[in-house]
């Protein structure tokens, strides 16, 4: 599970550098905006951050918790389908 996790993170990271080089223009300009930000409100900027990795980690660990219970919901469903087919 965890494992998978990481996969993840790598997978988006790339995405992202993959964005930088095809659209250097426009990641140069978020830099700039974001690093403006940091120097003229830093409380503002961290505690959107802040408030960013916690909808961000709350929404992993509904994914996560969702992707299981459908798990267990597709293997209670074929074990009936199979008691099902047994009894005729």
């Amino acid at each position: 599970m965890l494992l998978g996790g990481c996969v993840d993170f790598s997978n988006f990271m790339d995405d992202i550098v993959t964005f930088a080089q095809n659209n250097p223009i426009i990641a140069i300009v978020l830099a700039v905006g974001i690093l403006f930000f940091i120097y003229r409100k830093p409380k503002l900027f961290f505690g959107l951050l802040g408030l960013g990795l916690l909808l961000a980690g709350l929404f992993y660990l509904i994914i996560s918790i969702s992707g299981q219970g459908s798990e267990k919901k597709k293997a209670l469903t074929q074990e009936k389908e199979e008691q099902s087919d047994t009894t005729r």
